[in-house]
Order: C-alpha cells, then sequence, then structure tokens
C-alpha cells in the first residue's frame, strides 16, 4: 500500500438547497472553488460534511459527484462513520463502488467502546475494503478516543496508512507519530490552529474545515512549510487562526456554511436541527472574515 495521506485536505461541507437536498450545481461550484485554491485532496462527508444526516442514496450521489468533479486531480477521500462495525463497512462498500482514493473511518460514537473493541472494528472494516483508510479520532464529539498505543497496533494493517487527530491533545497526535515511526503510517492533524505545529513534529498534513472558506490561506501553511519558508508557513497559521476560533460563534458547522455565503459561495442551511447564526454572530463573522482580506 503505497499511498500517502498528505497535504491540505478541506473537509468539505455538503451543500443544501432550501428544502434540504444535496444541492449538485452548488457542490460542483464549491470543489473548483477548493483546487483552485490549491488544497491537494477533497475530503467528503466527514463531520464538517454532515454524514451523520445522509441517507446512503445521499451518500453515494455526493461522492458520485464528488469524483467527477474532481477529475483524478486530487485524491478523493470518503468518510465512512457509523456506530457500527457493519454500517462503516456498508459505507466503505459503496465509497469503493463509486472509486473514491481513500476512506477516513471516525471512532463509533454514543457506545463505549474498549481499545480492544476499537482494534476488531477497525480491523474489520479494513479486512473489508482494499481502500486506503485514514483513522479518525474526535474526543471531543464522540467521547471515544485512540490511544498512541492502538493506532501503533493499527498501524501494523497494511491498508490503514495513517490517522486524522482532531483531539487538539498535541502530546497525543506527537505520540501517534513518535510511536510509528518507520512504519507506512503518517500523521494528519484535524484541529486547523495546530497545522504547523503538526508539520514541525512531523505530520503530513491537515484535514482542514476552514480550508472550506480560505484554500489558499490554508494551503499555504503546508506549501510553505515544505517549501524550506517556516516563517511563511507559521504567518499563514496565524492569520487563519481567528477564523477556526470564530467556529464557536455558532452550531457546528453553520459558521463555515455562512461564512462561505458570505464570500459568495453558495451552501445553503444545515440539517435541521442545526439552526443559523444570529444577526449579531454573523456581524461578528463578517468583521473576521474582512480582517482577513476574505470580504470587502
Amino acid at each position: 500500500m503505497n499511498f500517502i495521506p498528505k497535504g491540505i485536505l478541506p473537509a468539505m461541507i455538503t451543500p443544501l438547497t432550501k428544502g434540504g437536498k444535496v444541492n449538485e450545481k452548488a457542490l460542483r461550484k464549491l470543489i473548483k472553488y477548493l483546487l483552485d485554491g490549491g488544497v491537494h485532496g477533497i475530503f467528503a462527508i466527514g463531520t464538517t460534511g454532515e454524514f451523520y444526516a445522509l441517507s446512503e442514496e445521499e451518500y453515494r450521489d455526493v461522492l458520485t459527484i464528488t469524483k467527477d468533479e474532481v477529475k483524478g486531480r486530487v485524491p478523493v477521500y470518503a468518510g465512512a462513520n457509523h456506530i457500527t462495525t457493519r454500517g462503516s463497512i456498508r459505507l466503505a462498500q459503496i465509497a469503493e463502488e463509486v472509486g473514491v482514493d481513500a476512506l477516513s473511518v471516525l471512532t463509533p460514537m454514543f457506545i463505549s467502546p474498549s481499545q480492544d473493541q476499537l482494534v476488531k472494528h477497525f480491523t474489520d472494516i479494513a479486512k473489508s475494503t482494499k481502500l486506503p483508510i485514514l483513522l479518525y479520532n474526535n474526543l471531543p464529539k464522540t467521547g471515544v478516543t485512540i490511544t498512541a498505543a492502538t493506532a501503533a497496533k493499527l498501524a501494523e494493517i497494511p491498508n490503514i496508512v495513517g490517522i486524522k487527530d482532531s483531539t487538539g491533545d498535541m502530546t497525543l497526535t506527537a505520540e501517534y507519530i513518535r510511536l510509528t515511526r518507520g512504519k507506512n503510517f503518517h500523521v494528519m492533524i484535524g484541529r486547523d490552529t495546530l497545522i504547523h505545529a503538526c508539520l514541525c513534529y512531523g505530520g503530513t498534513g491537515a484535514v482542514a474545515a476552514c480550508a472550506n472558506v480560505a484554500p489558499r490561506l490554508v494551503a499555504d501553511i503546508y506549501d510553505k512549510f515544505m517549501a524550506g519558508d517556516r516563517a511563511g508557513s507559521l504567518e499563514a497559521q496565524f492569520k487563519l487562526a481567528p477564523l477556526r476560533i470564530a467556529f464557536n460563534l455558532g452550531t457546528f458547522p453553520t459558521v463555515i456554511k455562512e461564512a462561505l455565503e458570505l464570500i459568495g459561495i453558495e451552501a445553503g442551511p444545515c440539517f435541521d436541527p442545526v439552526g443559523p447564526m444570529s444577526a449579531e454572530e454573523r456581524e461578528q463573522l463578517k468583521k473576521i472574515l474582512k480582517e482577513m482580506g476574505l470580504l470587502s
């Protein structure tokens, strides 16, 4: 398995119509905007893409549209996230049928599996597909974590090629990297304020929600770092920080969708019960976007 997850992968939103249907036209325009912004892959139907709200038919449709629009220019990653092992396997099979390049698999949520049960969960999913798999750890959202020792054990499975860590715990991220050195296993950050830090530790990139709104700026953190411009990379990271910190202005992921709408990119609403931002919150977001040069 030679696949290496790397670069900046926007954790892409799922654009919706006012009636709550997948908006194909807006999805294609968003993908074009992201690719023009210099991202290194497209990450569809993750947490930011509201995976929890999509039917299997909608899941297949979004992946099919995404793959068609990308046209092989960058890898397409698909979330295969479910509470149960069999649910994730079913989504992995759909994604493989569509022809995506890699999968991301979140820990189960709501339930509280042990580390041994997580090893079996991810092992069974890996055995069900030929696609490379990026583990996804997001303790703040799921209440379940993948320990560094568990990640090192799962790194022995040929098609488990890395992990996305959205905990915000840089010590844990660093332990993932330290314990898997020398293996075909790559660590990406899922916390947009820590992209530069992850690269400094030896990580290979980020799955970044902010890249929906500011793809060029987020890509600069990675591109400048890889070019040896550490100061430029850090400056881009600092410039991005206010947007990520602004996520607490509304219920996730409404801030990302409303920011896109403000800069002229159709995103639509979130699935209910996630509602829009208040007028006051929106004004705060506008101010941040203006200060970042994203809104005139």
